[in-house]
């Protein structure tokens, strides 16, 4: 690897880590594909530095939003439990599957959730007064786009829990944090809005990654230079992400969200072949 390729790597973070902070996704839907495509990575490595990036995402997100009542900590740590047994499913099945399938996954998974997230661009999750009662998951926040403090509440608990175990399982097969997943489902099923349902996932796929990379570090699949690179331009690309996030509107955030995702989908389906 030159010189020339960790540069390659460091601007792919930074880019990754601005994807990752706007959506709640980690910055891994962006980084696997680049480097599969672009380096020609075997998948398990670009998995496996994509894992680690989205750590750093979680890391600066999650120190960002602080304070600022964004993270739902109390629902995203109850749904943690079963994205973090998905994600120790999934870090398993991955040592038995080909490049071939794991890309073929990787897309349908994106297209699936970039049709349902176009079909939603313009439905806004019904939000309360403040002074309503969340419940013990629900929370409040203060809303941008109507210049006051809201509250939402949870709703279809059972449907969040079974998407967040498929959420860490796709985690650990194909090193993207899960937040594809998670970030629709909160958001459409669930009654979360967008800002919030991307900063929660944020801190839910910092901890799944955490519980899955051991596994790949220990069948030699970290590229150490490669993944500092990553690493240093996620950063970097969190904290400029954050910034555009305060000022974006949901519906232009979930148009983005669907466009990367099909993006992304179309160059596994193209790497599969």
């Amino acid at each position: 690897m030159t010189a020339l390729s960790v540069l390659f790597v460091m601007g792919g973070g930074v880019v990754a880590g601005v994807l990752g902070a706007l959506l709640g996704l980690g910055g891994g839907v962006f980084l696997v594909p680049l480097l599969t495509l672009g380096l020609g990575l075997p998948f398990r490595h670009a998995a496996a530095i994509s894992l680690l990036a989205v750590i750093a995402t979680s890391s600066m997100v999650t120190a960002g939003s602080a304070g600022r009542r964004l993270i739902n900590v109390r629902l995203g740590m109850v749904l943690e439990i079963a994205t973090t047994l998905g994600g120790l499913a999934g870090g398993l099945t991955a040592l038995t599957l080909s490049h071939q399938t794991l890309s073929t996954l990787f897309g349908i998974v994106t297209v699936l959730i970039a049709i349902v997230m176009l079909h939603q661009r313009n439905e806004l999750v019904a939000v309360l007064d403040e002074a309503a009662d969340p419940g013990w998951l629900g929370g409040r926040f203060y809303s941008y786009e109507r210049g006051r403090h809201v509250t939402y509440r949870i709703k279809r608990m059972p449907v969040a829990l079974g998407m967040s175990f498929l959420a860490g399982n796709v985690s650990g097969l194909l090193g993207i944090g899960g937040g594809i997943l998670k970030v629709p489902a909160l958001n459409v099923w669930c009654g979360v809005p967008m800002r919030v349902a991307a900063a929660t996932s944020s801190l839910m796929i910092g901890v799944t990654a955490v519980a899955t990379v051991p596994l790949y570090y220990a069948h030699g699949d970290v590229v150490p230079h490669l993944a500092a690179a990553a690493v240093l331009g996620v950063l970097a690309g969190s904290r400029a992400g954050l910034w555009v996030g305060d000022r974006a509107r949901a519906k232009w955030l979930k148009v983005l969200l669907a466009c990367v995702l099909l993006a992304v989908s179309i160059l596994m389906f193209v790497e599969a072949r």
